[in-house]
């Protein structure tokens, strides 16, 4: 029993490790057909947007596969060759996502700039926070001292722990862009018909959770780290 009970637990691990990242990449694929469903393409409808919402000096960028994001350091939305170029309705939609951030960003939205400023601490305290925990032996053998040891290993989980915030404000971040955001802009500016609005809807949900698996894997490796400290 122990040991069915433990595959189960690991398969559930598994499956909500994996399963958003795999659901969101067949949503995106399955509306990138028809491919010439509309006139224009996801970067010309993200220059029109930036521009009709004032954001003349924001660039329009293409980048690598699957890296479609708004740099807010550069001014930049960045879009991958099939949304760039594409005229499909994960295009359209997935390029206004994108323009919601920038919208985000000028709008002053408060989330968005916790996450950026959450961002920039992360990038140096996860690596800072990882080569504390592995040189909490060091400290003891050098020390000998438990009070050294375990501010070392608090800096350690600290360092991880900003990680796995940035993770989880990430989430209604994403999901303002999407439903906050783009939704209300496709819908009132009527760049899709009344018809694809519910399948932009699954769209806009996939680029809202595109970085949920992310953010289970970081509080999965969070947990990780204080069950093997704690022991």
């Amino acid at each position: 029993m122990q040991i069915l009970f433990l595959l189960l637990v690991i398969g559930l691990i598994i499956g909500l490790l994996f399963w958003p990242s795999y659901w969101v990449k067949k949503v995106l694929e399955k509306y990138k057909q028809p491919a010439e469903l509309y006139e224009g393409t996801g970067a010309e409808l993200a220059r029109h947007l930036l521009d009709r919402f004032k954001l003349s000096d924001v660039k329009v960028e293409e980048t690598e596969p699957g890296q479609d994001h708004y740099d807010p350091t550069e001014r930049a939305v960045r879009l991958s060759p099939d949304i760039y170029a594409g005229r499909s309705l994960t295009a359209i939609t997935v390029a206004t996502h994108e323009v919601g951030h920038a919208i985000q960003h000028a709008s002053g939205y408060s989330l968005f700039r916790l996450r950026h400023q959450l961002v920039k601490l992360a990038q140096h305290s996860e690596k800072l926070g990882s080569i504390a925990i592995m040189a909490i032996p060091v400290f003891a053998l050098i020390t000998r001292s438990p009070a050294v040891g375990g501010l070392v290993m608090l800096l350690g989980i600290g360092g991880i722990a900003i990680g796995t915030l940035v993770h989880l404000v990430t989430l209604p971040v994403e999901w303002d862009a999407s439903f906050g955001r783009a939704l209300p802009i496709l819908k009132r500016g009527e760049y899709i018909p009344e018809e694809h609005q519910r399948h932009a809807r699954k769209i806009l949900k996939a680029a809202a959770f595109t970085y949920v698996a992310g953010s289970l894997a970081s509080l999965f490796n969070l947990y990780r780290w204080v069950a093997i400290l704690r022991r």
